[in-house]
């Protein structure tokens, strides 16, 4: 029975709905309610499904979260502990420094030559040697070089002129010539 241009009731009966369903795939409705309703436990398992993806991704993030969060205080700590290495460097090179300065000093350098048999010297005990050819070295003078004053006249005329004064003496000639 076709009734394609008809609105009768004819047209709409079950068999007919059936026959169109079968032919066009369209699944039956009906029937995935039905099964709904007799087994409830399907929708509770997708429920369950969804809660246990969203638990897992939330432990996904959390565990991504909590790994970056290790790394960088991992991070922070070594550098608080290169920096205090860095303080106790710094300060182990200072009491090298003072330990140096106090070997060297004046008055530690001459006890310890009075301790390996050393005295000062007395004048006649001092003596010169004249070697032949040497000559002693000359002192740098420091003295500052005489200023040199520069004048108008030893500075070259083209550096004397104006920007105004060479456009006007470029111009002027073609000027002339006009």
């Amino acid at each position: 029975m076709l009734c394609w241009w008809s609105s009768s009731p004819a047209c709409f009966s079950g068999a007919y709905r059936d026959h169109i369903r079968k032919k066009m795939n369209i699944p039956n409705v009906n029937h995935y309610i039905h099964a709904y309703k007799i087994a409830p436990w399907r929708i509770q398992r997708q429920w369950i499904g969804n809660v246990l993806l969203a638990v897992v991704a939330l432990a996904m993030v959390a565990t991504l979260y909590l790994n970056i969060t290790s790394r960088t205080a991992i991070a922070g700590r070594e550098i608080q502990d290169l920096t205090y290495s860095i303080t106790v460097s710094q300060q182990v090179s200072g009491d090298l420094q003072t330990q140096l300065a106090s070997l060297t000093s004046a008055s530690a350098m001459d006890h310890r030559a009075r301790e390996l048999g050393f005295r000062p010297m007395e004048t006649d005990e001092m003596e010169y040697l004249i070697v032949p050819g040497y000559s002693a070295p000359q002192p740098y003078i420091l003295v500052s070089a005489p200023h040199l004053q520069l004048s108008a006249l030893t500075i070259p005329p083209q550096y004397n002129q104006s920007l105004l004064d060479w456009m006007d003496e470029k111009i002027s000639p073609s000027r002339g010539q006009q």
